[in-house]
């Protein structure tokens, strides 16, 4: 079985030497080759140029693929995997395209990994913990009101007056922001065509509380079976979003408009390569990583159960706060399919007690504060 680690960019490189410095059998695939380089020549000499045929041709049955490259080049290389009857991993959100897959991928015994990042990913593990714990316990009642609410985002360190500094391209927050969100709010699905429009503030209960601003992403009702709701439990919020400075809204006004104009791809680019010009996560500059989780049951108007899981990560020696969380967890998933603790298909993130443990204890390691906070 060996691991085949597709892409070298900035958000891959820890997890990556984590595998290598382990022992694993890793083949290094990138274009260009001198970035693999640069990123692992240390560590490793098996470092090939991904070009098509090539990389195909050596791959076997059983082997892992990992894809961190573009988002949308991943359905089509685990389509490559379930023809080579290769499982693999990648940190991206499930598509329709990649949950198409599922049944072929389960007829021939393979994990087609995704959404084990760290949003998606780490905040699915905590998610996890807080459903499985609040359902084991005394609290837990059909006449409970719940309220559930994952935020993360990546921060610079060092605030500027944009609230913002981009470590890769800002087209992917670009075109994120022009998505609509789906979420719960009094008890009722609710659509927003422009995320901005439902900023709100929200204090975390880190080390020390620190407010910032909000925002719904993306479509959080599917996450209600995933995190495996009950059915009949009554849900007063669920909302999975970013989070962002205090004070982004304002500063990024113009921005909006833009959007909101709905520009086209041209455009769009020619916005995000301004952005990126402007407003660089310089080299060596440490980034923030704050994620936080929670989930509050009441009854009657009164708390009878609370918990939230809260993160804190900086940037240091050993890479970004975004690279480590991000790619390392990426790394824990390789290892759990090697040891065959995940089920074969289309899968995001494991809800297995036992793993969800253990990847929380790894991401403990990699972040500055990490605690679970039982309020009630």
């Amino acid at each position: 079985m060996r691991i085949h680690w597709c892409g070298t960019g900035l958000s891959a490189r820890p997890g990556l030497r984590r595998l290598i410095e382990a022992g694993h059998p890793v083949s290094v695939w990138n274009l260009p080759v001198e970035q693999a380089v640069a990123a692992v020549g240390d560590l490793t000499e098996d470092i090939r140029a991904m070009e098509p045929g090539t990389f195909e041709a050596a791959l076997a049955p059983g082997d892992i693929v990992v894809s961190m490259l573009p988002a949308q080049m991943h359905a089509g290389l685990a389509a490559t995997c379930v023809e080579k009857r290769a499982h693999f991993v990648s940190s991206s959100y499930i598509t329709p395209e990649m949950a198409r897959l599922d049944g072929a991928a389960r007829e021939a015994g393979l994990c087609l990994v995704n959404e084990v990042g760290l949003d998606p990913g780490i905040d699915h593990l905590m998610a996890h913990d807080l459903v499985t714990a609040y359902r084991g316990s005394d609290a837990c009642g059909p006449g409970n009101v719940l309220t559930f609410t994952s935020y993360c985002g990546g921060l610079p360190a060092r605030p500027n007056a944009f609230r913002y500094k981009f470590s890769w391209s800002p087209l992917g927050v670009l075109k994120a922001l022009m998505a609509p969100a789906r979420l719960i709010r009094d008890f009722s699905e609710l659509r927003i065509a422009h995320p901005w429009v439902a900023v709100r503030p929200y204090a975390a209960p880190l080390r020390q509380t620190e407010t910032f601003e909000v925002y719904p992403n993306r479509d959080s009702v599917p996450y209600l079976e995933a995190y495996r709701f009950e059915p009949g439990w009554r849900v007063k919020e669920f909302v999975r979003g970013t989070l962002r400075l205090n004070g982004w809204a304002d500063a990024w006004a113009d921005i909006f408009a833009e959007l909101e104009s709905d520009p086209g791809e041209e455009r769009l680019a020619a916005l995000a390569e301004e952005l990126w010009r402007k407003y660089p996560l310089a080299e060596g500059e440490p980034d923030r990583v704050v994620l936080c989780v929670s989930l509050l049951a009441e009854r009657d108007g009164v708390p009878v159960w609370h918990r939230s899981w809260v993160l804190d990560a900086e940037g240091d020696v050993r890479g970004s706060a975004m690279a480590r969380l991000v790619s390392g967890t990426v790394s824990l998933a390789v290892e759990a399919v090697m040891a065959r603790e995940l089920p074969a298909g289309v899968h995001a993130a494991p809800h297995d007690p036992r793993l969800v443990g253990r990847w929380l204890e790894a991401t403990g390691h990699q972040a500055q504060f990490m605690r679970l906070l039982r309020l009630v």
